[in-house]
């Protein structure tokens, strides 16, 4: 029930009924309402000082998130990284050593990239400027898969063309010589059998009698087949592949023809005495990349262990040439 409140009124000595006018009620809402929202606002300004608001929390958190994500992409780009060295120095190391390949310069695998972002600066990053980062990071690393992949490839290719590899390399002996006794002078500084100064011996002599078949050490295309002025007499230049080539000289009479391919095995010539030549027999020679190398090591397809090494003391015998 509703109070009825009363005042007494001097002027009419009486006690009146108490009555608030309109405007005096609207006036002490509005000045409720005013303070009521005024406090509102001071609570509220201070309150977000110190809780965060939904938004913000939600905010908060989903940036959170996202540091930690970057973090572990870019922990996995640095694992990406160490495997892609690895792999990279085995290609060079390792597979392209087996193929007498070059290796791969660091320059053409972008060796010289921008370095990794610490972590600490990712909270001054923006989304963004992280995705921007990270997009760099993972750019260079595919480049150097897409330069590493052509590498493998180039192997591949390699692995596919061994066996022409394997046959262009001279493989056994020039003549027929299981029995090892017509080795005569081997290769380095020997007596000249003419001068008689020591000279260096460029490759082996075989002696044999004249007509002996020459038979070629490895696949290949003739270069020269012809006679040589300059002490080979009559004398074939096969052309392997590869940088090998080999030399077959003083023969008696020459078989094959230049241009014509050659398989390892196949008689190009016979032994004979033209040339500077003190005797029958063969001199034979192998280039590797234009300089000549001691033949005594590519007779590895048709000897023993013993035999080989047999015909290594008697190649290294200081003897004198056959010319």
């Amino acid at each position: 029930m509703k109070k009825i409140k009363y005042y007494y009124n001097t002027h009419t000595l009486r006690y009146e009924k108490l009555e608030t006018p309109l405007r005096v009620k609207l006036l002490r809402i509005f000045s409720f309402i005013a303070a009521a929202i005024v406090t509102a606002v001071i609570i509220v300004a201070i309150a977000f000082q110190y809780v965060d608001s939904p938004k913000e929390k939600i905010l908060r958190t989903e940036n959170d998130d996202l540091k930690q994500d970057y973090a572990v992409l870019v922990q996995r780009v640095e694992q990406l990284q160490k495997q892609m060295l690895e792999l990279e120095n085995r290609d060079n190391n390792v597979y392209r050593s087996i193929f007498e390949a070059r290796p791969v310069p660091d320059s053409a695998r972008l060796k010289e990239m921008e370095k990794t972002k610490e972590l600490q600066l990712v909270q001054r990053m923006d989304e963004n400027q992280l995705l921007k980062s990270l997009k760099s990071q993972l750019n260079a690393l595919s480049l150097r898969v897409a330069y590493q992949l052509k590498s493998y490839s180039e192997i591949d290719g390699m692995i596919k063309n061994k066996e022409k590899l394997l046959a262009a390399i001279p493989a056994i002996q020039p003549v027929s010589n299981k029995d090892l006794r017509h080795v005569a002078s081997g290769f380095g500084y020997r007596i000249d059998p003419v001068y008689k100064v020591t000279k260096f011996h460029a490759g082996l002599d075989f002696t044999a009698s004249q007509g002996t078949p020459i038979y070629a050490t490895a696949n290949g295309v003739v270069k020269e087949a012809d006679y040589n002025a300059g002490g080979y007499g009559n004398h074939v230049i096969i052309n392997h592949g590869y940088g090998y080539e080999t030399l077959y000289g003083h023969m008696y009479r020459i078989k094959a023809r230049v241009g014509q391919k050659i398989k390892r095995g196949e008689v190009i010539g016979y032994v004979g005495n033209t040339g500077k030549s003190t005797g029958p027999h063969c001199h034979y020679e192998v280039h590797k990349s234009g300089q000549p190398v001691d033949p005594v090591y590519y007779f590895y397809n048709d000897l023993t262990p013993e035999q080989y090494n047999r015909l290594l003391k008697l190649a290294a015998a200081s003897n004198q040439s056959f010319d």
